[in-house]
């Protein structure tokens, strides 16, 4: 039998699509919208309803206005939990608090560039806080731009595991997010797209796809997740807007 063939048909191949390279999402309850008389069982909480971290907001009082807890309380909570203690230390001198917080038990230890004198400083205190077996994460305040942690994280070996973007001027719990700090993480995103971003400040279902679709895959959420009715429900509402937005 005899076959006749037609002219070659182009056979188009079907390419996938890149995916985002972008680390996983990360939803980190902040504990100052929870209850303090209750902080062990408000955590347990939350990380049996998703929560991957728990982040600590530890203020001195003259960084900024407020006092929060400090490693006492981390050391104490440490004691009744087995989740990742993510410390945001809104303080004059975060180099003072590396070994009372690698004894309180904290892992992840961000601290804010504005409260370091110069460069030299900045690597010395990565430096320091690795030491401490502890992860390293650099925080941006609204009025910070993002070029002042360029030089840390284009050095392989100095840089931070994580950069905080505040979106939220830092140091009261319940502000309302600032859209335009969304053009400093996707600055960031372009830039580094395999490390941590984290956004902190006014985050919420509202609010999250705007931080999703920038670039951000570390979420902090205070009142979000403690004030709402279904914690679970607030978490991996969160969680999906950053998921679908990454693939």
């Amino acid at each position: 039998l005899l076959l006749t063939v037609p002219h070659a048909v182009r056979v188009s191949r079907y390419v996938a699509p890149t995916p985002r390279t972008m680390p996983p999402c990360i939803i980190s309850p902040s504990l100052l919208a929870a209850d303090f008389a209750n902080l062990a069982a408000e955590s347990t909480k939350v990380l049996d309803g998703g929560a991957d971290w728990l982040h600590l907001d530890i203020m001195d009082g003259h960084f900024v206005p407020n006092l929060s807890f400090g490693p006492p309380v981390v050391q104490s909570l440490s004691k009744h939990t087995k989740g990742f203690l993510d410390c945001h230390l809104m303080v004059t001198n975060p180099g003072d608090y590396v070994e009372p917080l690698k004894h309180a038990g904290a892992h992840m230890f961000t601290f804010h560039v504005e409260a370091v004198g110069d460069e030299a400083e900045l690597v010395s205190l990565c430096q320091k806080i690795r030491d401490a077996n502890m992860k390293v994460g650099v925080a941006l305040k609204p009025g910070t731009g993002a070029s002042a942690v360029h030089k840390l994280c284009d050095d392989p070996h100095n840089a931070p595991d994580m950069v905080l973007v505040m979106t939220v001027e830092p140091g009261f719990g319940g502000q309302s997010f600032q859209p335009e700090m969304m053009g400093k993480v996707r600055a960031l995103r372009e830039r580094y797209p395999a490390m941590d971003i984290q956004v902190d400040g006014g985050l919420a279902p509202a609010t999250i796809h705007q931080a999703a679709a920038a670039g951000a895959n570390v979420i902090v959420a205070g009142s979000a997740v403690f004030g709402a009715p279904d914690p679970a429900y607030a978490i991996a509402t969160l969680r999906a807007a950053v998921d679908n937005l990454a693939r």
